[in-house]
């Protein structure tokens, strides 16, 4: 959404005061998440309906794709949802700095999404649903979407933010398939991979007949259908599921062997007290076909918790060890427009399951979850990594090394910042810092701790690049910086257009590298832990001591995974051992070419790393192998880690 437009429009607008470029005191206000808010996740842009993956310690967010529609005058008008064709994505490791990647052009009907839609048949994308399995010895990701309420779709991809490509040509389900006759709206899919493997598919909605209390009461228009081992076809005949009052929004977890389908009671008609319209209830079962037995409710509509109601859409999931329920609400457009207008934006908030199984009610708000991790500032982060800002928005990037459907920061003006939060600098400190850059002319960015007009410890001055997608790296000393800090970056400049478009941004510390400030695991570390790879070679096995892991006794024993890379250079660092006291040698192999070895000398586990590496990116095999053994020893591997 073009925000500074919109702001106008509604007669709404940022504090904006025109001052001399080198002054910071024109900095703008943030308008819905405000500091130190945590919800809604970002409002540089809208997003409804989530669903959530967690993969490789990293929580993907999938949303419908909201963007506000205009009269002849210019005035935003009500959503209608009927134009809607694309996905909204984004992600955090610590669920307040969240990494916007863009929108996925679901829809491909009609020209839908300018001609570039994937899924050729389809001319809506609304509610998506996530999933991951490893299909044929490789990890794929799966986005289940509805075409209105007329079925539902899937499109596959190796990584969890593409490219997505759509495997079968056709809706996976429609009112035609098995079981999915008496659907009113054949939507809002969710999905379910179990501990086996098996998968499941939940959709549906809509009350058949709206003036019978009988069929509000009891609409019997939720189904659950199992799907095939390949994720793209199914299996059988759908099976219903009795939800008292359904309206719509599946929503599936499990917890403690039980399955929990969770949805949004309806509005219509009079309802017991046990089923509150516009709230997300439950139902608990044995099994994921159920049947499902109705136990209560946990999420209120978020009318009680931000003055705007409207539908109710949630998803639950686990990160860390702590469950969540995701659901959106009208604050970003309320805030902007002063009305919600049916434009929707996401939230998380914490949500608890008691000793019997039953679910307690979440509240609802705007402070959302505390900070998982601190931000490293040693390591590339994506400008578009964003805890708060005012006045900016994103766009594809055409810069090079980035990671698939790649965002810059852009719409930047006088007095724009953006800032991230919980940024650990360390006890070494920052001494440089780097930012990469598209400009046709001048201005600067400020960074600034704490606030948009906090303590300044450097500024970048932005020269022309020679066009908004032409790339430059350009640096900066900065003060010595140490400790924990919110961190602003604060643009400054002249003129009334964009002033530069920002990539990627990094700092140096004052020892010239990355001290790893954190000593606890951070979002900039991936483990993969041997265990869960693949095995194999004439004598490799899963061992439980020295540690849990894999023992790899001859040439050829290998332990492999395959990896998505967006970027080039990673560290690799692989903790094991020798079985005795000659020195073990473990090669890295990444896309079929050797990348290192790590050598082990001892019984006693220790880590061994290897830096600056330089790989293929994309999705790439990794596989750590033995290729040196003369019989006089044994390599043991715990775990993989690989950071940038």
């Amino acid at each position: 959404m073009i925000r500074k437009r919109l702001a106008l429009l509604m007669s709404l607008i940022l504090v904006f005061v025109m001052m001399p470029m080198e002054s910071s005191y024109a900095a703008n206000n943030a308008v819905a998440k405000t500091p130190v808010n945590a919800n809604p996740l970002v409002d540089h842009k809208l997003g409804a309906d989530p669903y959530v993956l967690v993969h490789n310690n990293r929580v993907y967010v999938y949303m419908t794709g909201d963007t506000y529609l205009y009269n002849n005058d210019g005035s935003v008008r009500e959503n209608n949802y009927g134009t809607i064709g694309r996905i909204s994505v984004i992600s955090s490791a610590d669920m307040v700095n969240w990494t916007d990647h863009g929108y996925i052009p679901v829809a491909g009907a009609n020209n839908a999404n300018n001609g570039q839609g994937i899924a050729r048949w389809a001319s809506q994308s609304w509610a998506p649903a996530i999933a991951k399995k490893t299909v044929n010895g490789r990890e794929k990701f799966f986005l289940y979407f509805a075409n209105s309420g007329a079925g539902i779709g899937v499109l596959s991809a190796d990584s969890p933010i593409g490219p997505w490509s759509d495997p079968i040509g056709r809706a996976l389900v429609t009112h035609g398939t098995p079981g999915m006759s008496g659907v009113t709206w054949l939507f809002d899919p969710a999905v379910l991979v179990d501990d086996d493997g098996s998968a499941y598919l939940y959709a549906g909605g809509g009350i058949p007949n709206e003036s019978n209390a009988a069929s509000i009461a009891n609409p019997k228009t939720s189904r659950v259908i199992r799907l095939g081992a390949d994720m793209t076809s199914v299996v059988g005949s759908a099976t219903t599921i009795d939800a008292p009052y359904m309206f719509e929004d599946s929503g599936i977890h499990k917890y403690n062997g039980k399955y929990y389908y969770s949805y949004c009671i309806n509005f219509a008609g009079n309802h017991p007290a046990a089923y509150p319209k516009g709230e997300i209830g439950y139902m608990v079962s044995d099994s994921p076909m159920g049947p499902f037995t109705y136990k209560g409710h946990f999420l209120k509509n978020p009318g009680t918790f931000f003055g705007v109601g409207g539908n109710n859409h949630h998803a639950v999931f686990q990160f860390n060890n702590q469950w969540y329920v995701a659901y959106h609400a009208q604050t970003v457009s309320k805030a902007f427009l002063g009305d919600g207008k049916g434009y929707r934006s996401t939230h998380i908030n914490r949500l608890t399951h008691n000793a019997d199984g039953t679910i307690q009610e979440v509240q609802g708000n705007m402070t959302g979850v505390p900070q998982t991790a601190n931000l490293n500032p040693y390591v590339r982060v994506e400008a578009e990594t964003i805890a708060w800002q005012a006045g900016i928005n994103t766009q594809p990037s055409q810069a090079s090394g980035g990671p698939a459907s790649n965002q810059n920061v852009t719409n930047i003006h006088n007095g724009d910042w953006v800032a991230v939060s919980n940024v650990d600098f360390g006890s070494t400190g920052a001494s440089k810092f780097k930012a990469n850059v598209a400009s046709n002319g001048n201005g600067n960015i400020e960074l600034r701790l704490g606030s948009p007009t906090g303590t300044l410890i450097g500024t970048l001055n932005v020269t022309s690049t020679g066009g908004a997608q032409t790339w430059r790296e350009l640096e900066t000393n900065v003060n010595n910086t140490t400790g924990i800090h919110n961190l602003y970056l604060v643009f400054t400049g002249s003129g009334s257009g964009n002033l530069f478009n920002l990539d990627y941004w990094q700092f140096t510390s004052g020892s010239g590298g990355n001290p790893n400030p954190n000593p606890n695991p951070n979002p900039s570390v991936t483990r993969i832990e041997a265990e869960n790879m693949t095995v194999g070679g004439p004598y490799a096995g899963v061992i439980s001591s020295p540690f849990n892991g894999v023992a790899l006794y001859a040439n050829d024993d290998y332990a492999a995974y395959n990896q998505y890379f967006a970027f080039p250079t990673h560290q690799f660092s692989l903790r094991g051992a020798s079985n005795n006291n000659s020195t073990a040698r473990v090669d890295l192999v990444i896309g079929g070419v050797t990348a290192g070895s790590f050598y082990f000398t001892g019984t006693q586990p220790t880590v061994q790393t290897l830096s600056n590496i330089t790989h293929a990116t994309g999705n790439q095999e990794v596989k750590l192998v033995v290729t040196t053994d003369n019989g006089t020893w044994d390599a043991y591997i715990d775990y993989l880690e690989y950071s940038l």
